[in-house]
């Protein structure tokens, strides 16, 4: 994709330094003395008849056992295969279009070792913007001397949604919209479902419109007149039909994906053969200018339908709304008894990075031995107290790494069942039942973790190796507890801090409560401020356009926080099945292009059936209508009708020429160009046009004020034809 570095010397995989070379005795002198020496002692030690030839066996066999033991369950063996991280591919070239391969990183590299990490840069996005940049300074400097802009309208965009529920989508491009309307954009709201944010959307002065959601037929809407669109969430595919066709190729398309329910597929498509299926989500991944996701794990998930235009900007507000979804329920009883917890038990939950790397295990390890000391304060005899439980949040979780955790847990003092694993599917009851959080990870990752922001949401005490992606947004000691990732073993005093006599301290909570109030709007300014440095470098504003704001002239008030009070009314209606809904719109989608290509589907017969009764039935209403206008124009002609004078026919002909004219001329595309004495038409071409037949003409008319006045505008016009 030309954005994640998957190779040894882009600085992605650092290993250590190999050992420094011993230096060697030179000849002569000591060494020479000492040789016979060394040689006695060893005889001696071999000879003497303390040492058993049994006791030589046992040292042996011991030996062997614990390589064995240590190759089997240590990560990073060369027993044990090489975890393997699916990446997009870093193309140099390539057209768009062309689908995103596999690759896996090169077994002599291994996995990423504990303080490592791959970073995503958008290489390709980032060159080619650099070099339109650069060819429109050149165009300038070529033409001696400054353009000047008189803009008559304000830039106009387009945002596009699936639905109009209220979700973290719709919270973040509502407060994204509300900068952009101040920055000077004009703005309006598609969707192919009405919904409750609706009424929210026209509160801020944002137009609402409802497509139809048969996703067969081509939207009839001109996105000619907008200068880029805001697509968000799968959901809104149906309206790439019109996007991928002329004259609206051009249109700059920008597409959010924060759902994981379309990559979750990939493989079942794959196994399956849906080759169509692919191939059409590849082409509409490949048509949008720009693909932006929230995270950085998704550009992974999504390797197969990389074109080399993924785009990341981190921060969404989606961990808030999951946590107020479980504050508002009564959860904590039966989250308990499905993870195998007491009503009274002290929860540790471990949380780590989305990616997979060898020295995983390694740091699970180091921290467990680090929580062994609170054991002291909890009697596991009885019961009936308060136990220490921890739960781990995995993954991939392999029975080989299961095992080694378990007899480590063991070694270090707890009991069986104490120490489990969680699967990725319980993040949230986990996190909500939780009494304190400790992020063990030491992979230097570019963002902020998702379910740390979730976790302080929920109050909990976050406590985190002290990475730079963790210390630019907790404060040690304020709103969460640090520990440095080369000494974890100081994570023993920050627990004995915040946990005493078996709960937590005071100073604890305080912390989760200062931790609660700043993760609300974590990583806002930073989302809004993204999308509009993303709009400056992908829309080429026209010059009859106003120039909006820049990205650093955004007043800092407005991009600080999410716009939470505007969903007052309405997040008690949150859909608590985003999840399922996400798929059944992707069933619906690919059930319609299954049944079109099945040649075994006996649906195209009912259809080819139908069709032939509707050609009947529409031929004789044709052949009735057209006796019945006979019979009228046959009976007209025999009856007798006063004209009039000659003037009065004359005067009636002309009225209707007149008014025919009138209503030709005077449809919507041309009211733009009505009294203005020049105007050049430009006519529509391309099957995204075909829904506007019968309803508009297919040009426009685009005026052209006074030459005297405003001499530039045609010669933009015409530059940009």
């Amino acid at each position: 994709m030309g954005s994640l570095d998957s190779a040894a010397g882009s600085g992605s995989y650092k290993r250590a330094a190999a050992p420094a070379p011993v230096p060697r005795t030179p000849a002569g002198g000591g060494g020479a003395a000492r040789r016979p020496g060394v040689r006695s002692r060893l005889a001696r030690f071999v000879l003497v008849d303390k040492v058993d030839f049994l006791q030589w066996i046992g040292t042996g066999a011991a030996f062997f056992f614990v390589t064995i033991l240590v190759y089997t369950f240590l990560p990073g063996s060369l027993v044990v295969e090489n975890p393997t991280m699916l990446l997009p591919s870093r193309r140099a070239s390539g057209g768009r279009g062309r689908g995103g391969t596999e690759a896996v990183l090169p077994r002599g590299l291994g996995g990423l070792e504990t303080g490592e990490g791959l970073t995503f840069e958008p290489t390709r996005l980032r060159d080619k913007w650099a070099r339109e940049r650069s060819q429109d300074a050149q165009s300038l400097a070529e033409l001696g001397r400054p353009v000047k802009r008189v803009g008559a309208r304000k830039p106009r965009l387009a945002l596009v949604f699936g639905d109009l529920s209220p979700d973290a989508i719709q919270l973040q491009m509502i407060s994204v919209a509300s900068v952009l309307e101040a920055m000077g954009y004009e703005m309006k709201v598609f969707s192919f479902e009405d919904g409750p944010c609706s009424s929210i959307w026209s509160t801020i002065g944002i137009p609402v419109e409802i497509l139809p959601v048969d996703t067969k037929l081509l939207t009839s809407i001109d996105w000619l007149d907008y200068d880029g669109m805001l697509v968000n969430s799968i959901e809104a595919r149906p309206v790439f039909s019109s996007l991928l066709q002329e004259p609206f190729k051009s249109v700059p398309v920008i597409w959010t994906v924060q759902e994981t329910s379309l990559a979750h597929c990939i493989r079942e498509y794959k196994s399956s053969g849906m080759t169509q299926i692919l191939g059409g989500w590849q082409e509409v991944f490949s048509r949008a200018n720009v693909i932006v996701f929230p995270n950085y794990i998704l550009p992974v998930m999504y390797a197969a339908f990389d074109s080399g235009n993924y785009f990341v900007i981190p921060g969404s507000p989606a961990p808030a709304f999951q946590a107020d979804r479980f504050i508002a329920k009564n959860y904590d009883k039966d989250v308990r008894i499905s993870l195998s917890l007491g009503p009274r038990d002290f929860v540790i939950a471990m949380v780590g990075s989305q990616f997979s790397y060898d020295g995983l295990l390694m740091e699970e390890a180091l921290v467990l031995q680090a929580v062994g000391p609170l054991l002291q304060q909890y009697p596991s005899e009885n019961s009936t107290q308060t136990e220490l439980k921890v739960r781990i949040l995995t993954g991939n979780q392999t029975d080989k790494h299961r095992i080694a955790l378990e007899a480590i847990a063991l070694n270090v003092g707890f009991s069986r069942g104490a120490v489990e694993h969680v699967a990725v599917e319980d993040t949230d009851n986990l996190l909500a039942i939780a009494n304190l959080v400790i992020y063990c990870s030491c992979l230097d990752e570019q963002s902020f973790p998702g379910v740390l922001v979730e976790a302080m949401i929920l109050e909990k005490l976050v406590i985190a190796p002290d990475l730079g992606m963790i210390t630019k947004y907790i404060d040690d000691g304020i709103n969460g507890l640090l520990f440095p990732r080369k000494n974890i073993a100081m994570l023993s005093q920050v627990l004995l801090q915040v946990v005493s006599n078996g709960e937590l301290s005071d100073l604890g909570k305080n912390i989760a409560s200062v931790g609660k109030a700043r993760a609300k709007d974590l990583m806002a300014s930073e989302t809004i401020e993204g999308y509009a440095v993303l709009l400056e470098n992908v829309i080429k504003f026209p010059s009859e356009t106003l120039t909006p704001l820049s990205a650093g002239e955004i007043p800092l008030p407005l991009k600080q926080e999410w716009k939470w009070h505007l969903f007052e009314d309405v997040k008690n209606l949150y859909n608590v099945n985003e999840s399922l809904a996400d798929c059944k719109m992707l069933q619906k989608m690919d059930w319609h292009r299954n049944r079109k290509d099945d040649p075994h589907s006996i649906t195209p017969k009912i259809d080819e059936t139908f069709s032939a009764i509707a050609w009947k039935e529409e031929r004789a209403n044709g052949i009735m209508s057209a006796k019945m206008k006979l019979e009228e124009e046959y009976l007209k002609e025999r009856s007798d009708q006063p004209h009039g004078t000659w003037e009065e026919v004359y005067r009636n002909v002309k009225r209707v020429d007149r008014m025919k004219n009138e209503l030709h001329e005077r449809d919507e595309k041309e009211l733009e160009r009505t009294g203005q004495p020049l105007c050049i038409y430009e006519p529509f071409y391309g099957e995204g046009t075909w829904p506007f037949l019968h309803q508009s003409s297919l040009y426009r008319g685009i005026g052209l004020w006074v030459l005297q006045r405003y001499p530039w505008r045609i010669w933009s016009f015409l530059c940009s034809g």
